[in-house]
């Protein structure tokens, strides 16, 4: 694991794995994340300043000759003992690959003995990246696209209280875990939702659980605020005298140079336009009030991250609809360390 004195030199192989040094997309090896030659400035994401690390980071630094020559980053969700790869870098060497599975399999052997149950990680199809997790023993079980609002697209004006309570919009609240649940067991697949193993609790704090549901951009964001907000099935439809969820919204307004974030879930009957405009509303809100209080024209960030998992379309056209374009298509991977067993079951007797 690393340590204090290490602290200097991990920033600077971060910046260098990230093209900092001026190298082209070819050497930039972190997860093949969208970093190097990116129009939009991406890659600031995916720096990591020593200020922007969280209590529950495992930092890790493969040493040789002593130097460091590369690092792995994790974030640990302690409530759902899983583990999330943020960042894995190793450059400018021959066996960078090498480095990179060592640092991997170490990091399934440490958390293993620390109670981890799951590791997760996003990553490109490129440099080799999803065949070294699958080597570790990673299952690919979804792909991910990340769209992007530009930062200079108008943000839309907030809608006013009467308008979202005509089209069922009202912020989530505990007693909305179960129709939560049943929503996204409505919309994902079946695998995906048995890997994912998401428990009724995990629903009952959408805003303060912005892991859930997962996406691959959340774990890299910095949060000053984050809220969430449902949508109620329309009059007349199916689920709409139950009280069901026709979607759900995260509003996520970024703490630093960063792009706020937007994720919904949604049926796949349903029109999200709506609610996707008022999260929208709600972070252009947010940011004019940081900016009333410094006395200066506000620039959202870097633009808005809303991440679709490919199995929701037709979200992604209702998100471009509203302006977001398709930025990267990133591979999400696996690992239990739980081992299944078969529940024991009655069986009709036989003679």
């Amino acid at each position: 694991m690393a340590r204090l004195t290490d602290l200097a030199a991990v920033g600077e192989l971060s910046q260098l794995s990230h093209g900092g040094d001026g190298a082209d997309e070819a050497a930039v090896r972190s997860l093949g994340l969208p970093v190097a030659g990116n129009p939009i400035g991406v890659f600031t994401l995916f720096r990591m300043p020593l200020g922007a690390l969280r209590p529950q980071d495992q930092l890790y630094v493969y040493e040789d000759q002593r130097g460091l020559a590369g690092l792995l980053r994790a974030e640990r969700d302690a409530q759902r003992d899983e583990w999330t790869i943020v960042e894995l870098d190793a450059v400018g060497l021959a066996d960078a690959g090498d480095i990179r599975f060592r640092l991997v399999q170490h990091l399934l052997r440490d958390g293993a003995k620390r109670g981890a149950m799951r590791f997760h990680v996003a990553c490109a199809d490129v440099g080799g990246n999803v065949e070294l997790f699958m080597q570790a023993g990673f299952v690919r079980y979804g792909e991910e696209w990340v769209l992007l609002r530009p930062p200079d697209a108008a943000l839309p004006a907030p809608m006013g209280e009467e308008r979202a309570l005509e089209l069922g919009i009202r912020p989530a609240a505990p007693l909305d875990a179960l129709p939560l649940s049943r929503l996204y067991a409505a919309v994902t697949p079946p695998p995906v939702a048995r890997l994912e193993a998401y428990r009724l609790p995990d629903w009952e704090r959408p805003a303060g659980q912005w892991r859930i549901p997962r996406s691959s951009m959340a774990p890299i964001l910095r949060f000053a605020d984050v809220s969430a907000f449902v949508q109620a099935c329309p009059p007349g439809t199916d689920g709409a005298a139950s009280g069901e969820i026709a979607a759900l919204a995260q509003v996520g307004v970024a703490k630093e140079d960063q792009p706020d974030y937007l994720r919904v879930l949604t049926r796949p009957e349903h029109d999200p336009s709506d609610l996707i405009a008022y999260g929208l509303g709600v972070i252009g809100a947010s940011a004019g009030h940081e900016a009333a209080d410094r006395g200066s024209h506000h620039h959202h960030g870097r633009g808005v991250l809303c991440p679709v998992r490919t199995y929701d379309s037709p979200l992604d056209r209702r998100a471009e609809e509203a302006g977001f374009e398709r930025l990267a298509t990133l591979t999400l991977l696996l690992k239990e360390t739980l081992v299944r067993v078969a529940q024991p079951a009655l069986v009709p007797a036989i003679r």
